[in-house]
């Protein structure tokens, strides 16, 4: 970067003020609350993750977590209302 950077006085043109929408330093700190759990999971489930966690230089619960979590907001906006057995007797008759 040798060449100096010369200014001119000249019109932008049309200009356009783009919102604000990058998030707040506290939504960057938020983290959500964590439950543990104990979850039995298949061998090769297992050494996938791990396999791929090394490669990506992470952990591999935080993949599989991540996953579930893609999972769950996928589901949000199209899930139904849970209709027990009697409900489903009832709208048969």
């Amino acid at each position: 970067m040798s060449a100096k950077i010369k200014y001119t006085d000249e019109p932008l043109g049309k200009v356009q003020v783009v919102p604000d929408f990058l998030p707040s330093p506290a939504e960057l700190a938020f983290r959500e609350e964590g439950v543990k759990v104990t979850l039995a999971l298949s061998k090769k489930s297992i050494e996938f993750f791990k396999s791929e966690a090394t490669k990506h230089h992470t952990q591999y619960q935080r993949m599989i977590r991540r996953l579930l979590d893609a999972y769950v907001d996928g589901q949000a906006p199209t899930q139904q209302p849970t209709r027990t057995l009697r409900d489903k007797a009832a709208q048969r008759r």
